[in-house]
């Protein structure tokens, strides 16, 4: 258990909840409190309001002086009156503060501020308070004016009165009883100003005066001399009052009306492409394709591999055959997951997309790539081989040397509500987007693999290289949208309404767009697939709301296939369009989720609400409500795997209920 919280699952050098005494202001919880013999009682105070330092405090006077100092304070405005105050010189605090009372004497302007405030006491500490600019101050026997800092005002400044420095001070010992004369008696005025490092012109050091070992120190500044250390030679070790002035504080900005609207939009808002940054990893991957980019003879749009710089790699075949022994393991196992593997290696094969070698590696330009399956979530048997471009040898990847190049992909949000802006709406994918560009000759080598021969697993395995921009090299993504926008670029002035569709209204490899006119419709899929043909790239799975469109879809491309829409108005069909259920029927977007939530913990809850997909924001009051519970629990500073409290149990449970209610929106 928590000795400083009293909750189980952590300990007090751990918590972050840590609370304090209702009695005496220890960190400790009010019922582990113990009156201790009034003879050695200390009091811990700790003012809330000024936040700024952390004293002890008995009910003797104290025998020790600090960096205090009498200044005059004055603001800008002439007609405001110079006001005699007590400062203290700060080493320790960021800012500079001043008395409330003192600001509302000299009527300086000021504006409502938020402060952060970190002290030994406590931690990013909210605190209301005033912010005033232009204020000045000289030392009492001095006209020469510093002007501080923009200062924050305090309820407080805690300071003992019986700190203060004065002329005595300095007669009490023989090494600063020649700067007595330069200190004034104590005087009958507030304790107002506390200078913190902000104000360096204040705190400067113009002349020190040492003494012994033991002895108090004197330093004069521009404000004036002040003494640190015992008042007298009687003076004992320990101090009644003891002070750790130590403050962070970090001015909060303003929350404004557009600051709140611009938060509850993040979510749902577009990527302005303006505040997008290009890096100079960016600029070299674009010169990179822009200068080596080209058809090849086969038709397709060639590009090079874009390196940070050439690399020469290590001999990494022996890291290659040590993974495929695995995979032929992995393939006595499962002979489903072997015959689906299979199948797509020789697919990709018959395609022309890899090619067997048969000269030898050259050293430094070759490196071999593991690989294996993954089954996608949604459709079963369906196999995808990934080429594992990220696994090291010798400290080192294909990956690592690889740019990924600029984001050219366009927001979510902006593409699916273009999508529903014109009654006829339309969808297409390109069919294996990556496969359709190819890699510079030069570069091929870079993406060898081992494989059997016609798949079979008894004999050796021989080396194969992808002619392909591949499943798991990171420039892919970047490489393939290059050159599909570089397609639509080129043919932009033949055909400028499928060039804008390609070049705004696409989602890597899934195309969305909506029109007015069905006519407007037929000449964007014609023009489409023209363009596409250009580059050896093919569009397929058409969806539309329109019948009509997709039999002339079929008619004029007998190739072309369309998913298995059913438009008979006895069932209701739900396209699945960039994760989000699309009712072709009733031409509407739907919610059907599936929640299989875990265990009522934080963690649990937090992957649960996290599940539920909606990229547009549609049902967002119905999210915050399970957010909410979240946000209770993080509060009462439950634990990632420890259980919902009782009393929000009731609000989680009825959330999860209306998870089904979602179908109806």
């Amino acid at each position: 258990m928590c000795l400083s919280c009293l909750r189980v699952g952590h300990f007090a050098k751990d918590c972050k909840k840590k609370v304090t005494c209702n009695i005496c202001r220890l960190a400790h919880p009010t019922p582990l409190h113990e009156d201790k013999p009034r003879s050695k009682e200390v009091e811990i105070t700790r003012e809330n309001s000024g936040a700024t330092s952390l004293y002890c405090k008995k009910a003797s006077n104290s025998n020790h002086t600090s960096m205090i100092i009498p200044v005059w304070l004055s603001c800008t405005d002439p007609a405001s009156p110079e006001v005699l105050v007590y400062a203290l010189l700060d080493t320790q605090s960021s800012n500079t503060f001043i008395n409330r009372d003192v600001c509302e004497i000299i009527k300086a302007d000021s504006e409502p501020v938020r402060l952060k405030l970190s002290t030994i006491a406590s931690q990013n500490t909210i605190e209301k308070c005033q912010r005033i600019s232009g204020l000045k101050v000289r030392g009492y026997f001095s006209q020469k004016k510093i002007e501080l800092p923009p200062t924050y005002t305090r309820e407080y400044i805690p300071l003992e009165r019986n700190s203060i420095p004065t002329c005595k001070t300095a007669e009490a010992w023989k090494h600063l009883v020649n700067i007595a004369k330069e200190m004034p008696e104590e005087l009958d005025c507030p304790i107002g100003l506390l200078i913190g490092y902000d104000c360096a012109a204040a705190l400067k050091p113009r002349k020190v005066i040492a003494g012994k070992d033991n002895d108090p120190f004197a330093v004069r500044t521009d404000l004036g001399w002040c003494i640190v250390g015992p008042t007298s030679h009687l003076s004992g070790p320990g101090n009644p009052v003891g002070y750790c002035h130590r403050t962070f504080s970090k001015e909060i900005p303003p929350i404004r009306p557009t600051s709140i609207i611009r938060a509850l939009e993040m979510d749902f808002c577009n990527i302005n492409s303006k505040e997008r940054t290009v890096s100079q990893e960016d600029i070299k991957f674009l010169e990179i394709l822009s200068k080596e980019i080209q058809h090849n003879n086969e038709g397709h749009i060639e590009m090079p591999l874009p390196f940070r710089a050439r690399p020469h790699l290590p001999k990494n075949k022996h890291l290659a055959e040590v993974r495929l022994k695995h995979l032929k393991t992995k393939f006595r196992k499962y002979p489903q997951f072997e015959s689906d593997y299979i199948k797509f290696m020789e697919k990709i094969i018959e395609a022309g997309d890899a090619e067997e070698v048969y000269d030898a590696s050259n050293d430094g330009s070759t490196w071999y790539i593991p690989h294996h399956g993954v089954y996608h979530p949604r459709k079963p048997g369906k196999i995808r081989v990934v080429f594992d471009c990220s696994a090291k040898f010798r400290n080192t990847s294909l990956n690592d040397h690889l740019l990924t190049g600029p984001d050219l992909i366009k927001a979510l949000p902006g593409v699916l509500c273009r999508f529903r802006e014109h009654c006829i709406a339309l969808t297409c994918d390109v069919e294996s987007m990556f496969h359709r560009f190819h890699v510079n000759p030069g570069d091929r080598d870079f993406l060898r693999f081992l494989w059997w021969k016609d798949g079979d697993t008894r004999t050796e395995p021989r080396e194969y290289r992808m002619r392909v921009h591949i499943f798991g090299a990171s420039s892919s993504p970047g490489c393939a949208n290059y050159g599909f926008k570089h397609l639509a670029n080129k043919y932009q002035e033949k055909y400028p309404l499928t060039a804008a569709f390609i070049q705004r209204n696409f989602y890597v490899d899934d195309g969305l767009i909506s029109v007015e006119t069905e006519e407007e419709a037929r000449q964007l899929i014609r023009e489409a697939n023209e363009i596409c043909a250009k580059g050896q790239l093919h569009l397929h799975k058409f969806v539309s709301n329109k019948k009509g469109l997709l039999d002339a879809i079929l008619e004029g491309k007998p190739d072309t296939t369309t998913k298995e829409v059913d438009l008979n108005y006895n069932i209701v069909p739900t396209q699945s369009v960039l994760g989000v259920k699309w009712n072709t029927v009733m031409d509407t977007f739907a919610f059907n989720v599936t929640l299989n939530p875990g265990a009522a913990t934080r963690r649990g809850i937090l992957s649960t609400v996290a599940s539920v997909y909606d990229p547009l924001g549609f049902i967002a009051p119905f999210l915050l409500a399970g957010k909410r519970v979240l946000q209770e629990m993080c509060k009462q500073g439950v634990g990632w795997d420890e259980h919902l409290p009782s009393e929000l149990k009731p609000r989680w449970e009825s959330w999860i209920k209306d998870v089904d209610n979602l179908k109806l929106v």
